[in-house]
């Protein structure tokens, strides 16, 4: 590690532990805690490193960023649901982005990994990172939630929603 990423990661440390750990929407969903070695064992090691270490897909990568049906996207650890495919758009970005979540689905905490301030969310449920929220989206909201691919499944409308991971 050098000087300035110590630096960083101090920094972002201490804004942290005087932050909420999730901000926005009260859930009305109970927290599902796994240790890292049962979300191992449960997920791929990419989908892990998305979820659990808070890495980032390659933009273009997945191939939800161009699907397309009704349905619902849901949190590739927990199986809470998210968004709604009607909330989904082409951003351009690479990524699967939606001008909205599902009420109460997601929670935000601000992320100083890239300097300045972003604003990163997490599925309220098992606390899966899932992407970065911008105020660049389309009406209605302006916002664009932008989700890596492997942190998410998605259900078509035809399908039954799986029974949540417990």
């Amino acid at each position: 590690m050098n000087r300035r990423q110590f630096f960083i990661d101090v920094a972002g440390l201490c804004l942290a532990t005087t932050l909420p750990a999730f901000a926005g929407e009260a859930a009305a969903v109970e927290s599902f805690i796994k240790s890292k070695s049962a979300w191992k064992e449960l997920l791929s090691p990419d989908s892990y490193a998305v979820l659990f270490d808070e890495n980032t897909e390659p933009a273009f990568s997945s191939p939800l960023n161009h699907e397309k049906r009704k349905g619902t996207f849901i949190c590739a650890a927990c199986f809470l649901p998210l968004f709604d495919s009607a909330h989904k758009f082409d951003s351009g970005t690479g990524w699967p982005s939606f001008w909205d979540a599902l009420p109460g689905a997601v929670g935000t905490r601000t992320d100083f990994k890239l300097v300045w301030p972003r604003t990163e969310y997490h599925c309220v449920r098992c606390g899966g990172h899932q992407g970065h929220v911008f105020k660049d989206g389309p009406a209605p909201t302006g916002l664009r939630y932008c989700n890596n691919g492997l942190a998410l499944k998605f259900v078509a409308e035809s399908e039954s929603l799986p029974v949540l991971r417990s």
